[in-house]
C-alpha cells in the first residue's frame, strides 16, 4: 500500500464527508489534496496543509477548518492520531497497529511488495547513453547506463511498458574520422608510412581494431586499397561493428540490457531525414537563408534559429535528431524519455519545439540530462578522452570495484548533480563504503536466519505477537518500512533514482540501530519469532530496493 497516496484518498473523502455534513458548503474542487512530510519527527508521520489553501474560499479560519477535518480523519484505523497546529497544518501520526500489520503484509507480498498496478500502464521509449561507436564506453556513459537502467526498472515496478533503446551514431563526421584513423594504423602495421589525423582518434583500441580488421578482412581491404574513400568507409563500418560489439558486452555485464539498437545511418538511407525535412516545412516551421534551411527555433525558446540543410545540401545531426524523434512517435509510444550528456543541454529547447512543430505533445518527451562525472584518484581527476586515448572506461571501472558499487555509486547522488566518483571509498570493504553498508544489512538477517534454524526456532511471521514492536527502534524501523512504496512510486513519477539509494541507507541505519538496541535471538521463543518477522520484512525490503538499482543482495559476506 502507497500509504502517502491512502492518506491523500482519506482526506478527499473527509472533505466529501464535511460536505455532506454542510460542515464545508463552497466548491473546493479546485484545492489540492496533496500530502507533505513534516520538516521534523515529532510533528508527525504526514502534514497536510489543506485547511491553510481553503481558508480564503471556506471563509473560515485554517484551524477551525483543520479541526473538521480532523475528526473525520481520526475515525480511520490506519491513522493513531491526529493533531492541528498553528497556523492550521493537519499532522497525522500512522497508527502502531497499522504498521504491525504492514509488516506481515511485507513478507507476504514478498518480491511484490511496493509494486503498483495501473489502469492505463504507458508505452515508455526510454533512450539512453547512445554513446558515440567510436571507442569503449567511458565513465559518464556509464553513469547513464546505471541511471537509465534504474528508471526503467522503477517504471516498470511501478506499472508501465518500458522499452529500452540505444541510438547508434554511425554517421556523419566522427565516423570518417574513426575510418582515417583506423587507416594510419593499419599503414603502420603494414610498414608504410600514415598521416595521422589531425582530430584522430589516438587510443590504443584503434591499433587493435586496425590489426584484427587487417587479419581478418585483408582480401577485402586489398580489393580497394586504391579506393581511398571507399576504404576509410570500410575500415569505419568494421570499426563501429567490433566497437559496438564491445559496448554491447560492457553494457550487459554491468545489468544494462537494450531492446534496440537503432541506428543513425538508417534514417540517412531510407531517406527519413529529409522527409523530416518534409514534414517541418509542411508545417511552416523552416525558412532558407544564404543557401542553408533554418528551423524557427526561436519560437520555442531558443536563442536563435538553427540550420537544419547546410549551404553544400548535406542535413545538421540536429536534422538528423528530429527524424529519429519522429521514427519514435511513429511507434505510438505514449512518453519518450531521453537521458543526454552535460554538453547536450542546449539542446532541449529546440528538440522540443521541433517536436511541437511537428504536432507531438511536448509534455510526451522528457528530456533528462546526466551531468559530468570526476573520476577522483589520490584525489586528483582524471583526464578523459577518447581522442587522445586517456581512458577511464566502463570496463576498467567494472574490473576495479565491480558492478554492484560501480551501479549503486552512479545514482546515489541526483541526475543534475556533479558527481565526485571516489574511487578509494569504492574499494573499501567497510561500513564507510555505502554499498557494502547495505549488503551486509541483508546478508546479517540472512545469517540470523541461518542460525535461527540452527536452534531450532520454528518461524511462522503469522504467529508473531506484534507487542514487541512497540518499542522506538521497531516503530522507527516499521515507519521507515511502510514508506518503500510511495519512495518508489515518487522515484519513478520524478526520474529521480538516487531517492531509493538514500531510502535504502535510511532503512539500513534503522535496522542496525534496532540490532544494537535489542538481541533477537534470545530463549524467549514469542520474542524470537516477533524480532525475525521484523527482520525479514526489512530483509524482503532492502532485496526490492537493490534489485531495482540493479545492485545484488548477498546472503553471506
Amino acid at each position: 500500500m502507497n500509504l502517502k497516496h491512502e492518506i491523500s484518498r482519506l482526506l478527499s473523502r473527509a472533505i466529501e464527508a464535511a460536505i455532506r455534513d454542510g460542515i464545508f458548503q463552497e466548491d473546493l474542487s479546485g484545492i489540492d489534496t496533496k500530502v507533505e512530510y513534516p520538516r521534523e519527527q515529532k510533528f508527525g508521520d504526514y502534514a497536510v496543509p489543506f485547511a491553510l489553501e481553503a481558508a480564503k474560499v471556506l471563509r473560515k479560519s485554517p484551524m477551525e477548518i483543520g479541526n473538521s477535518l480532523a475528526a473525520y480523519l481520526e475515525a480511520d484505523p490506519k491513522i493513531g492520531k491526529v493533531e492541528v497546529v498553528k497556523p492550521g497544518f493537519v499532522n497525522l501520526f500512522v497508527s502502531t497497529n497499522f504498521l504491525c500489520e504492514n509488516v506481515k503484509d511485507i513478507i507476504s507480498s514478498g518480491d511484490g511488495f511496493g509494486m503498483a498496478v495501473k489502469d492505463s500502464p504507458r508505452r515508455v521509449n526510454l533512450e539512453f547513453v547512445s554513446a558515440n561507436p567510436t571507442g569503449p564506453l567511458n565513465i559518464v556513459s556509464a553513469r547513464a547506463a546505471a541511471v537509465g537502467d534504474t528508471i526503467a526498472n522503477l517504471l516498470e515496478f511501478t506499472g508501465d511498458s518500458v522499452d529500452q533503446e540505444f541510438y547508434v551514431n554511425d554517421y556523419g563526421n566522427q565516423v570518417s574520422l574513426l575510418g582515417r584513423s583506423v587507416l594510419a594504423r593499419m599503414r603502420e602495421l603494414r610498414g608504410g608510412k600514415a598521416d595521422f589525423p589531425e582530430d584522430g582518434y589516438h587510443g590504443e583500441y584503434i591499433k587493435d581494431i586496425a590489426a584484427l580488421v587487417s587479419e581478418k578482412h585483408g582480401d577485402e581491404i586489398n580489393k580497394i586499397i586504391d579506393d581511398e574513400d571507399r576504404l576509410i568507409d570500410f575500415l569505419a563500418r568494421k570499426a563501429i561493428e567490433y566497437n559496438l560489439a564491445g559496448q554491447k558486452k560492457d553494457l550487459e555485464e554491468f545489468n544494462v540490457f537494450f531492446k534496440t539498437w537503432f541506428s543513425e545511418r538508417t534514417l540517412h538511407e531510407t531517406g527519413a531525414v529529409m522527409k523530416a525535412l518534409d514534414l517541418l516545412a509542411s508545417a511552416n516551421g523552416v525558412y532558407s537563408s544564404e543557401g542553408k534551411i533554418f528551423f524557427k527555433s526561436t519560437e520555442f525558446s531558443d536563442d536563435k534559429d538553427r540550420v537544419l540543410v547546410r549551404d553544400d545540401g548535406r542535413p545538421t545531426y540536429f536534422l538528423a535528431d528530429i527524424a529519429y524523434h519522429n521514427d519514435k512517435i511513429r511507434r505510438n509510444y505514449d512518453l519518450l524519455i531521453d537521458i543526454w550528456g552535460p554538453d547536450h543541454h542546449g539542446h532541449i529547447n529546440r528538440l522540443a519545439g521541433a517536436m511541437k512543430a511537428l504536432g507531438y505533445d511536448e509534455k510526451h518527451l522528457i528530456i533528462l540530462v546526466a551531468q559530468q562525472v570526476n573520476l577522483m584518484m589520490d584525489g586528483e581527476t582524471v583526464k578523459m578522452s577518447k581522442r587522445l586515448g586517456q581512458f577511464s572506461t566502463m570496463r576498467d571501472l567494472i574490473d576495479e570495484i565491480g558492478v554492484d558499487v560501480a551501479r549503486y555509486f552512479f545514482v546515489m547522488r541526483s541526475l543534475e548533480s556533479h558527481l565526485d566518483f571516489d574511487l578509494a571509498l569504492a574499494k573499501k570493504e567497510s561500513s564507510e563504503n555505502p554499498v557494502f553498508y547495505l549488503q551486509y544489512a541483508h546478508a546479517r538477517i540472512c545469517s540470523l536466519f541461518g542460525e535461527a534454524r540452527k536452534r531450532g526456532v520454528r518461524y511462522d511471521p503469522g504467529r508473531a505477537s506484534t507487542g514487541y514492536f512497540e518499542n522506538e527502534e521497531s516503530i522507527t524501523l516499521m515507519k521507515h518500512l511502510a514508506r518503500f512504496p510511495e519512495e518508489v512510486s515518487d522515484a519513478a513519477e520524478k526520474f529521480e533514482p538516487h531517492r531509493i539509494a538514500t531510502y535504502l541507507m535510511r532503512l539500513a541505519q534503522a535496522f542496525h540501530r534496532f540490532y544494537t538496541e535489542h538481541r533477537i535471538l534470545t530463549d524467549d521463543g514469542e520474542r524470537t519469532v516477533a524480532y525475525l518477522t521484523l527482520s525479514d520484512a526489512v530483509r524482503v525490503v532492502m532485496a526490492n530496493g537493490l534489485r531495482l538499482l540493479g545492485v545484488s543482495a548477498p546472503e553471506k559476506m
